[in-house]
């Protein structure tokens, strides 16, 4: 444990201007998200709704683990140093936007998405539009760089990060299409039905979003192991194919209409089997960690 405390030590030592910046706001957006679970517990505030103080909560949490998770990630792609700094740079200020803005319109008492009630509001939400679409941008800028240099980035890593965008980039598609189905239905006067529907989307997008942390963070704790590169490999491969799963799954149940609560049989079964094995390689990995002194094998 004290070699993975010293290597995430180094990781903030030793990272890019652009990397710690996105560390430390990636920090203050989730200490932002937990502020507001707090508010909600401590006040016995409603949970559910356009209006709860929830949607702040969660914006904070998820765009917060998701900034950090992507600047840690992207640490072992390689990208030129300005497209680097200017691809970051922007995603950090588009996830600020999106929390910041939230987070306003929950403490105004009003929706934050498809309010297009004053020119304030019409303001904020086409805003948030087109910051999803801004992190869109960045986050194919990144994923392009996956494919084509990882400089000397370890085989099981390279397949980590590949995957994690690509998940990523599922996520934000599916959020991409709530927006726009939330503003047609919105623009038409269903404001209710936008929420409604939009909303159908929300656990592929939740699901998919965290790959980028899920498994890069299982190739990092390989690298500690004696393991071989190829068992390695072979390990990410298979947590990467059973998050494939649970990503298919929920897609399934989300297009369909149908809430993984009350999903059938069949589909609550695979999601299970798919979990018990993201579950199980995770805890292969820490099981193989060496008692003594190592070194995580992040390179060829």
């Amino acid at each position: 444990m004290s070699d993975i405390g010293s290597a995430l030590r180094e990781s903030w030592i030793h990272g890019r201007t652009v990397e710690r910046v996105a560390y430390a706001t990636g920090a203050v957006l989730f200490v932002s998200g937990l502020a507001h679970v707090g508010v909600l517990l401590v006040t016995g505030a409603s949970w559910s709704g356009p209006l709860s103080l929830r949607k702040a909560a969660t914006f904070g949490l998820s765009f917060g683990l998701t900034l950090a998770s992507v600047a840690w990630a992207t640490s072992f792609v390689e990208v030129r140093p300005r497209a680097r700094t200017l691809l970051l740079g922007v995603f950090t200020a588009a996830c600020v936007v999106e929390v910041v803005l939230v987070s306003l319109q929950a403490w105004r008492g009003v929706p934050s998405h498809f309010n297009f009630e004053t020119g304030f509001d019409n303001a904020v939400s086409m805003t948030l539009a087109g910051g999803g679409g801004v992190i869109i941008v960045t986050a194919l800028g990144f994923a392009g760089a996956t494919l084509v240099g990882t400089g000397a980035t370890a085989p099981s890593m390279r397949i980590a990060v590949r995957f994690g965008f690509l998940a990523l980039l599922i996520a934000l598609g599916a959020g991409a299409a709530m927006i726009a189905t939330g503003v047609v239905e919105a623009r038409g006067g269903q404001a209710q039905l936008a929420y409604t529907t939009a909303g159908a989307l929300k656990p592929l997008h939740a699901v998919a979003m965290h790959a980028i942390l899920v498994l890069p963070a299982l190739a990092w704790l390989l690298g500690f192991t004696a393991w071989s590169e190829r068992r390695r490999v072979l390990l990410v491969w298979v947590a990467a194919a059973a998050y494939a799963v649970l990503i298919a799954v929920t897609g399934f149940e989300s297009l369909t209409g149908v809430s993984p609560l009350a999903a059938s049989p069949l589909a609550t079964t695979t999601a299970a089997v798919a979990l018990a094995v993201l579950a199980a390689s995770g805890l292969s990995a820490l099981s193989a960690l060496p008692r003594g002194r190592g070194r995580a094998k992040l390179t060829r």
